[in-house]
């Protein structure tokens, strides 16, 4: 019955709670066959609901943090029928994408940008003199980050109407403590109260030294709320704190929400979610379903098919532990990605070395410099989309004082469903103007380990780019080999024409060869390893062999590998036929990783498109 937040409100609270497991149903049922972050969303489901059910959007702006926790919000904003759709190319995204609806206020997929981007919509509608509450939803993970503490800073400063709605679904609060708050919450957000409140202070200001009265009366409600609630530090920031509540229970949601939506000034009403509520598997392990592929519903197994090789992040995972028994001076680091980036076994066996900042990538690179500056060797694993928002510190921390981090740059290149927020699209280009980095991407999984152990041994910051996929399903060797620095490897020799390929575009080149040695067409490839610095000398003598070049990426083209490869040659004077094959100028969209490399020309069938056009000009 509900297609959208009208529908939504002409249904009586008590048919709620039904509403909210028949979407708990459907979000489980579709996630199961397309993939998508479950345990969030599960966990918002009421939360959400009444949020709708009070407020009029998309007059009133519901901005949810990361934004992988939008399924219901789509499911009741018109996106119902379609919703099966999810993460499928063409279909809907896994996040807020203002294309889709005007309900979705804020295209985002990393977290801590809310409260900022909450902060200047609501200014922006007091400027235009527009009605209209603004309403960021973000958790208590992405609360930690530096970006959501300034903007927590700025907004209390500011004293703007802004509602902030803390989701907690980590806090244990016992039963007696979140009934007592809950019931607080209620009484000092009501009407009455606020009326005797402001009664008060209309009187205290008539007489002598009232404004210090105020004040004092004031105080006395704030460390009340202290005394009793998790507050104090948002109590400080100028903002009126609320709960902690439970966040299933619409009643009360809707209760006091009715009441803050009255209310003028900073808010913050922190509710508590259990992650993943409503799917045992999903509860009792919110770590591994937090984002999935996917699965059988009723044994909560992962659809995988057994003879699937291991993928990077899991050699990766493997590999860091097998060099943490050789060389103690290794830390590894990451940005609350324990699971994703494949650092569990690691956390384990050494919790010692093993550091998980939170979702902190600044902090996680600056912490990273400091080990380093002592001595030891920082592994930071990190998504590629992810390091991003530590640019300045890798520039002016880590590389402006050439210490050895280790950068293991996982997801990079196109990661499928979750989107232009989530490709590791920029990283080649943002790295290679760095001074002293060292940039590798490895072929195969086999050449991962080797590039780890070989970044041991070179000099200063060093970043292994690797992608989300299962690997090529090469045999991996035992014994560590050193990579010599800044070595291509030739993988066939040729004549016609030459193919330069990074990473994981490698393999699809050498096919292309072997089926143009057919054609009695002879194609020279070789595997890069390094994008900086470049094997100058290889590249040098198969451009003046073959007089035509191809290099192979799957990096956006702008400042990229070819892009290197066309700056030395053009450096040294030599006059080649070349075509950069690589990601255009765009945001890639979301879908399926074989549709989208079909569509952006990194496939087998493209570069033997391409090297047959050179030819023939």
């Amino acid at each position: 019955m509900v297609n959208s937040p009208e529908d939504l409100k002409k249904l009586k609270i008590s048919h709620l709670k039904a509403l909210a497991e028949e979407i708990r149903k459907y979000i489980i049922e579709v996630v199961s066959k397309n993939g998508g972050h479950l345990a969030p969303n599960l966990g918002v489901v009421e939360l959400t609901l009444a949020l709708h059910y009070v407020f009029d959007s998309p007059k009133d702006k519901i901005i949810w943090d990361v934004g992988h926790q939008c399924y219901t919000h789509k499911i009741i904003t018109g996106r119902r029928d379609i919703f099966p759709t999810l993460r499928k190319y063409k279909g809907i995204a896994g996040f807020p994408k203002r294309s889709e609806s005007p309900h979705d206020i804020l295209d985002t997929g990393h977290s801590s940008t809310s409260i900022s981007a909450g902060l200047g919509i609501v200014t922006a509608l007091r400027m235009k003199e527009e009605e209209g509450k603004v309403i960021a939803v973000i958790g208590d993970g992405s609360i930690t980050a530096g970006l959501a503490f300034e903007a927590l800073n700025n907004t209390g400063f500011r004293k703007e109407d802004l509602i902030v709605v803390l989701n907690d679904n980590e806090m244990c609060i016992s039963p007696s403590v979140g009934a007592l708050s809950s019931f607080v919450s209620k009484r000092l957000t009501g009407n009455l109260a606020r009326f005797i409140k402001k009664e008060i202070e209309k009187l205290a200001h008539k007489f002598p030294g009232g404004d210090n009265l105020v004040h004092l009366l004031k105080r006395g409600e704030d460390v009340f709320k202290i005394a009793i609630t998790p507050g104090a530090l948002f109590t400080v920031l100028n903002f009126e704190y609320i709960g902690p509540v439970d966040g299933h229970n619409l009643e009360s949601l809707i209760e006091i929400l009715n009441n803050i939506k009255k209310m003028k000034g900073p808010i913050l009403f922190h509710v508590i979610t259990k992650k993943g509520k409503g799917y045992p598997y999903a509860e009792n392990d919110p770590e591994t379903f937090h984002g999935v592929g996917p699965f059988d519903i009723k044994t909560g197994k992962a659809l995988k098919s057994p003879d699937t090789p291991p993928t990077y992040t899991e050699v990766f995972g493997k590999t860091i532990l097998r060099l943490a028994e050789i060389e103690p001076r290794i830390i590894a680091i990451t940005a609350a990605m324990r699971l994703g980036t494949g650092l569990k076994d690691f956390s384990e066996k050494y919790p010692e070395r093993f550091f998980d900042v939170g979702i902190c990538e600044q902090h996680a690179v600056t912490f990273a410099t400091g080990l380093a500056l002592e001595g030891f060797i920082p592994i930071c694993a990190i998504y590629s989309t992810f390091l991003q928002r530590a640019y300045d510190q890798i520039i002016h921390d880590v590389a402006l004082n050439n210490v050895k981090v280790i950068f293991a740059i996982d997801r990079g290149g196109l990661v499928g469903e979750d989107g232009p927020t989530h490709h590791g699209s920029f990283d080649l280009s943002y790295l290679r103007l760095i001074p002293n980095f060292t940039i590798m991407a490895p072929k195969d999984e086999n050449e991962l380990q080797h590039m780890l152990y070989s970044a041991l041994r070179y000099s200063g910051p060093v970043a292994i780019r690797y992608p989300r996929s299962s690997g090529e399903g090469v045999n991996l060797d035992w014994d560590f080999k050193e990579i010599p620095f800044g070595k291509a490897e030739l993988l066939k020799d040729g004549k016609d024409v030459t193919v330069i390929a990074i990473g994981n575009t490698v393999y699809q080149a050498l096919k292309v060869a072997e089926e143009l040695e057919k054609e009695d067409i002879s194609l020279a490839v070789i595997n890069a390893r390094f994008v900086k610095p470049l094997d100058e000398n290889l590249i040098l003598d198969f451009a003046k062999k073959t007089g035509k070049i191809i290099t192979v990426e799957e990096n956006t083209l702008i400042g990229g590998f070819g892009s290197a490869v066309c700056e030395f040659l053009a450096d040294k004077n030599v006059s080649v036929k070349i075509k950069r094959i690589g990601l255009p100028d765009k945001f890639i969209e979301h879908g399926d990783l074989k549709t989208l490399k079909k569509n952006y020309g990194l496939t087998s069938e493209y570069i033997k498109q391409v090297v047959l056009e050179l030819i023939s000009n």
